[in-house]
């Protein structure tokens, strides 16, 4: 009998105990979201000498979100592409974020650059209002799109007015010496996994929204770096300066009774002049040198009449984009685009549209020849964000 007391004692302090020690779990504050977005379409091009009509293998984007806490979180996305019977897969970006303040937030990792705004808000296919990106981003493009590294970015209210910024440092690009690929010799490479000498990127973006309505922003962009060749290589201090205006304006008008949203932004690449080799057919070496300057422009204008009483006419949205690209004289990669493309698109809902778009681009120069090469291109897009 006086075992079972105590024993009972002991399971009844042990009951209580555990249930003091389990009143004092907090729940959980981790969360994990799955997003993304994905495309898929039919492209008609024709540049004189060559047409192509193909269907689009589809495009998968999963995007990742894990929230540790009110202050700790991590973001992914990943790519998977169908190019030329292959499936291409790639990380977007990937990176771990800290609120420090409610005006200022690190993160690290790889991250979309905010060197204006289309590769870092504009680019996922269910947000472009047109199926490709404009002229000077891509490949051979002059936009930084992603770096390696560590951020700082928040945004002030300023009574009314309101301002974001952020400042970052990356491994820097690396410059093609012409080693592997003569024709692009003189070309920034952005996807830097690993730096190739001590010298970083640095970099930042300032946006000032002047209207207490947020309807417009003026940004300005800089990215700079003192050194783009291997350490030790003849490259190693080419330093490049690169900047971007960025202009938007999405405001619903009364009197066109639906929305107006503009785009635009400027680029400019400044990089230290370099010698490279160039290889005659006869087998001949010669040093040649340029100035190495590149420019890009891209403006487009839609509007979605909103305010329309017929629901199907509330869904269409007409839009049109002009785009040029400017490569360095002298360059083997020298060129002058410019690009024309117009679109109808319907939205199936907020995050679905279907684009119809049709584009002309006339090129001088460039990787195909000293020519003017004129392609005109029909393009029918789906793309879904989930």
């Amino acid at each position: 009998m006086k075992k079972l007391l105590v024993f009972m004692t002991i399971l009844a302090f042990g009951s209580s105990a555990f249930g003091q020690t389990y009143n004092t779990f907090e729940p959980s504050k981790t969360q994990f979201m799955l997003r993304g977005y994905g495309h898929t379409g039919f492209e008609y091009m024709d540049s004189g000498d060559e047409t192509e009509s193909t269907f689009l293998g589809s495009a998968f984007a999963p995007i990742f979100l894990y929230k540790h806490s009110d202050r700790l979180m991590f973001e992914a996305e990943l790519e998977f592409v169908l190019e030329g019977n292959e499936l291409e897969t790639g990380l977007e970006y990937a990176d771990v974020m800290y609120v420090l303040n409610k005006n200022m937030t690190v993160r690290a990792g790889k991250f979309l650059l905010p060197f204006g705004t289309f590769i870092e808000r504009l680019h996922p296919a269910w947000i472009n209002r047109l199926p490709n990106a404009p002229l000077g981003y891509g490949h051979d493009g002059i936009a930084p799109s992603s770096g390696i590294g560590v951020e700082l970015r928040g945004a002030f209210d300023l009574g009314g007015p309101k301002l974001n910024y952020s400042v970052y440092s990356t491994n820097g690009p690396r410059i093609k010496d012409g080693s592997e690929e003569p024709e692009e010799a003189g070309i920034l490479e952005f996807a830097n996994y690993e730096d190739t000498n001590l010298a970083k990127a640095f970099g930042g973006r300032i946006g000032l929204l002047p209207f207490s309505d947020s309807s417009t922003e003026i940004g300005f962009s800089a990215y700079s770096t003192s050194g783009t060749g291997e350490e030790g290589s003849e490259f190693e201090d080419i330093g490049a300066f690169l900047y971007a205006l960025d202009f938007s304006l999405v405001k619903q008008i009364p009197g066109l009774s639906g929305i107006v949203d503009v785009k635009a932004q400027y680029n400019s690449s400044n990089v230290d002049t370099a010698t490279f080799i160039e290889m005659h057919e006869d087998g001949d070496l010669e040093e040649y040198s340029f100035d190495n300057q590149s420019n890009s422009f891209y403006a487009q204008l839609s509007y979605r009449p909103t305010m329309a009483s017929s629901d199907f006419v509330k869904k269409l949205e007409l839009v049109g984009r002009y785009s040029d690209f400017n490569a360095p004289e002298g360059a083997e990669w020298e060129e002058k685009s410019t690009q024309y493309a117009f679109g109808l698109n319907y939205w199936l809902s907020w995050r679905s549209v279907v684009k119809l778009s049709y584009q002309t681009t006339e090129t001088e120069g460039g990787h195909d020849g000293d020519g003017v090469t004129n392609t005109n291109g029909l393009f029918l897009h789906w793309a879904i964000g989930f």
